[in-house]
């Protein structure tokens, strides 16, 4: 029997599991409108993915008086919750975890959003039961710090060197560098593949199926 290489899979959600990135991209430009602020671009909006909350806010919009960070949250959650319970997991996701944690393997999830937020996701998906720890923005540091990772193996008692992160951001795979974890990249979500490669993932997946049938045959 071949020895598997990982014991901890952990997952980014928005724009990894979750087909969210268009949503919260609109919701980000709905926020700036309601309050007059300047319209950040969908690039730029897409590329702040995956940070928490308020430091999303202050990079997509370096340049406004921090007063109005606050209000862009709370702006932004409005718009968001009202679409969130519409949102679906990419064709595959569930087949995927399913297998993966009948095989055995410790799942996680290591996001940008809030613990209310995904909780309310996971309740959704109702894949509340799949997955061994979670971790949120607002319950640590945010990516790509590697307080997240970190945390999520001490709480399992896994091994960060037998651990691999999945993320569709530079902010995923950089948190796994700076975790000591291996990284592996989805090109369907926020970033796009030439910004992705530069961080060097070990494998970059065009859709689920091609990461289960990685993680099938090399994790």
């Amino acid at each position: 029997m071949v020895k598997r290489k990982y014991d901890l899979i952990v997952f980014d959600w928005d724009g990894t599991l979750m087909d969210s990135t268009a949503t919260i991209v609109k919701c980000i430009q709905a926020a700036a409108r309601d309050l007059n602020l300047p319209i950040p671009s969908a690039e730029s909006a897409s590329y702040v993915i995956g940070l928490s909350l308020f430091d999303a806010m202050q990079a997509v919009m370096p340049d406004v008086d921090a007063k109005h960070y606050p209000r862009m949250v709370e702006r932004y959650r409005y718009h968001y919750l009202t679409q969130d319970e519409e949102l679906v997991l990419f064709d595959g996701v569930k087949e995927m975890l399913t297998e993966l944690s009948q095989s055995g393997y410790f799942l996680a999830v290591a996001t940008g959003k809030s613990r209310v937020g995904l909780n309310r996701a996971l309740d959704a998906s109702k894949l509340l039961s799949v997955f061994d720890a979670t971790r949120c923005a607002d319950e640590t540091f945010s990516k790509p710090h590697p307080a997240m990772l970190l945390e999520l193996t001490r709480e399992l008692g896994q091994d960060i060197k037998r651990t691999v992160m999945i993320g569709d951001t530079t902010h995923d795979l950089l948190m796994a560098g700076n975790a000591g974890a291996d990284a592996v990249a989805v090109n369907y979500g926020a970033h796009p593949t030439e910004v992705l490669q530069e961080l060097n993932p070990m494998y970059m997946a065009n859709t689920v199926p091609m990461l289960h049938a990685w993680l099938r045959e090399n994790a």
